[in-house]
């Protein structure tokens, strides 16, 4: 018996069979097509938009590196500082060739000002006494013999009687030589007489005598209206740094009332750790930095410490520095540059030459135009010179002096550019 299926079957022809059997074949290959051509869409859309992003991104970098071809200060690629000559002239910028040199090679050891012991004295009344007046200040600038102070003794009361009465005997002792003297000579006394008076005469001079040296040695003028008036004075020209009296106060003799030094020459006072003592010699020069603010000066070593300190483990050494401005001040901090050796260098400039330009250091090299910005790459230097070792030649023209009104020129340049 037959099925449905087979019956229906039965009423379709084969010719029908064979275009069902092409229609969906022909929709499966079309339905394989559509998808790779939508897969490669996608492909070809990813592709494009990567290809647009690296085009943007090197779009981006060709106009940051063309705006830093056309800034300012770009050595070797931008424009010139112009500057005429007359300009050049009125800044003051010297132009010399960049030569071989020879740099020095320098060690920093601490140090600190101090007050040249030589010409510092601490006062003292030697007598004493109360304070009846007080002529200076404290920072005040003295000369030598100039009235400090004023103090009121007994103690100096009493040696200034001794004297007084030492003269009045030698006074009377004179009169009564010379009175004996004449009578020996006309033969009327003695010369025992004589002799006695004469011997008497010389003992009351060295009592004088003796009383003047006292006052004298401690510093009290021997003649005065007042007995007991004792006059403090400076010993040499110098400031008062120090005051430790004031009007009124009873004083001792051997109390230092004043300190006063001579600040026109001063020491500094170096720490100089043991590997580093034969580099520091007694007369050489060196280079004195002050730590606290901009200030150089020279000066000699004068003395070398022959022991080293059990805690430091380092020798002291001395610095003599003239003081004529009053600019080194005794406790003041400084680095002292002394020179260990020197090298030569085949290319170097002066050191004022070198500036920083965005981040570079660069040499501002003449040309036709004016200036330069050239990149350089630097080595050692020793405060005076500077080694080039890239972007400079010897015999190369370049600003030494005052470059640094080109680099302001250069940076108007810069800003209007970016305006």
């Amino acid at each position: 018996m037959n099925t449905p299926l087979q019956r229906q079957a039965g009423r379709i022809s084969r010719a029908q069979l064979v275009a069902m059997a092409l229609i969906v074949l022909l929709g499966l290959v079309s339905g394989v097509l559509v998808l790779r051509g939508d897969n490669k869409t996608q492909s070809m859309s990813e592709e494009a938009r990567e290809k647009q992003e690296r085009d943007e991104v090197k779009g981006a970098k060709d106009e940051k590196e063309h705006k830093d071809d056309k800034s300012p200060g770009r050595a070797g690629e931008s424009a010139p500082v112009a500057l005429t000559a007359e300009q050049i002239k009125a800044a003051g910028i010297v132009v010399t060739q960049a030569s071989e040199g020879r740099i020095r090679t320098t060690v920093l050891m601490p140090g600190e000002i101090r007050f040249n012991e030589d010409r510092t004295a601490r006062v003292v009344p030697r007598f004493a006494g109360v304070v009846e007046s007080v002529a200076v200040n404290l920072g005040q600038a003295v000369k030598k013999g100039q009235l400090l102070a004023t103090i009121s003794s007994p103690a100096l009361s009493d040696l200034r009687s001794e004297l007084q009465s030492a003269q009045k005997r030698q006074s009377l002792a004179k009169t009564t030589y010379e009175r004996e003297k004449k009578l020996f000579e006309d033969k009327i006394s003695p010369e025992m007489d004589y002799l006695q008076a004469q011997q008497a005469l010389r003992e009351a001079e060295i009592a004088t005598a003796n009383a003047t040296q006292k006052l004298k040695a401690l510093g009290a003028s021997p003649a005065s209206v007042d007995l007991n008036r004792y006059e403090l004075r400076a010993p040499f020209d110098a400031m008062v740094v120090e005051k430790h009296l004031a009007l009124g106060e009873a004083v001792k003799e051997d109390t230092p009332v004043f300190m006063i030094s001579d600040l026109s020459v001063v020491w500094a006072e170096i720490s100089v750790p043991a590997k580093d003592l034969p580099l520091v010699r007694v007369g050489e020069k060196v280079t004195v930095h002050a730590s606290s603010f901009e200030q150089t000066t020279a000066g000699t070593i004068s003395y070398v410490g022959a022991l080293i300190g059990e805690q430091t483990r380092a020798a002291t050494a001395r610095v003599v520095l003239s003081n004529p401005k009053m600019a080194w001040r005794p406790g003041l901090l400084v680095n002292v540059e002394i020179t260990s050796g020197e090298v030569d260098a085949p290319v170097t400039v002066a050191s004022s030459a070198v500036q920083t330009v965005e981040g570079r250091e660069v040499v501002f090299v003449a040309v036709s135009e004016g200036f330069k910005a050239q990149t350089v790459k630097t080595g050692r230097a020793d405060g005076q010179r500077t080694e080039v070792l890239s972007g400079l030649k010897a015999g190369d023209r370049y600003a030494s002096t005052n470059s640094f009104v080109i680099k302001a020129e250069l940076g108007k340049a810069s800003a209007e550019h970016d305006d």
